[in-house]
C-alpha cells in the first residue's frame, strides 16, 4: 500500500469501525450488554461509563443483569438507564438490576432495519467522502513532479479501496439486518 493513501484507508478502516459499534447498541431481540455503552452515571460528581462501575452479565436470553459494585449506585443506575433512550423499565431489588428485554414486534423490526439501513448509507456517504479527499490530495500532487500515470494509477488504487469498503459496509448491514429480522 502506498503510504501517500495508506491513511485515507485507515479512516475507511475507522469509519466501518464506527459503523460496527454503532449496530452493536441497536438491540435485536437478544439481551446485548452493548446496548449499556453509552450509558453513564454520576459517579462521586463525575460521568462514568456503567461498565466501569458495576459488573454486566447476560444471564438469560432476553434479559440483562447489572450488579453494581457500590449498593449506593443501584438508584444512580436505575436512573441513568431511565433516563437513556433504550425504553426499558428496570427492575431491582435493592443489590442487582435487571433489564428484561420484550420480544420484538414486527413492526418495530423494520424500524429497526429502516435505521440499520439509514446508519450503512451514512457509512457510505463517509467512505465516498473519504475517497473524496484522496482524490483531491492526488491532483495536488499531479501539479507537483508525480507523473500522470503514477496518479492514475494511485486514484485506481484510492476506487478499489472504497469499493471495498462500500462492499463491508453492505455486508454488515445485510448481517445486523438478518440478526433483527430472525425471530
Amino acid at each position: 500500500m502506498d503510504e501517500r493513501i495508506a491513511k485515507y484507508q485507515d479512516k475507511m478502516e475507522k469509519t466501518l469501525a464506527n459503523l460496527d459499534s454503532e449496530f452493536g447498541t441497536i438491540r435485536a431481540g437478544r439481551a446485548n450488554p452493548h446496548v449499556l455503552d453509552r450509558i453513564t452515571v454520576d459517579y462521586y460528581g463525575a460521568p462514568t461509563p456503567l461498565q466501569q462501575v458495576a459488573n454486566i452479565s447476560v444471564p438469560e436470553a432476553r434479559m440483562i443483569q447489572i450488579q453494581p459494585w457500590e449498593a449506593s449506585m443501584v438508584k444512580v443506575i436505575e436512573k441513568a438507564i431511565n433516563m437513556s433512550d433504550l425504553g426499558i423499565n428496570p427492575t431491582n431489588d435493592g443489590k442487582v438490576i435487571r433489564l428484561v428485554f420484550p420480544e420484538l414486534t414486527e413492526e418495530r423490526r423494520k424500524e429497526l432495519v429502516k435505521d440499520v439501513k439509514k446508519k450503512g448509507e451514512a457509512a457510505k456517504v463517509a467512505v465516498r467522502n473519504i475517497r473524496r479527499d484522496a482524490n483531491d490530495m492526488l491532483k495536488k500532487l499531479g501539479k507537483g513532479d508525480v507523473s500522470e500515470d503514477e496518479i492514475s494509477e494511485l486514484e485506481d488504487k484510492v476506487q478499489k479501496m472504497t469499493d471495498k469498503y462500500i462492499k463491508k459496509v453492505d455486508e454488515a448491514v445485510e448481517v445486523k439486518s438478518k440478526e433483527i429480522l430472525t425471530v
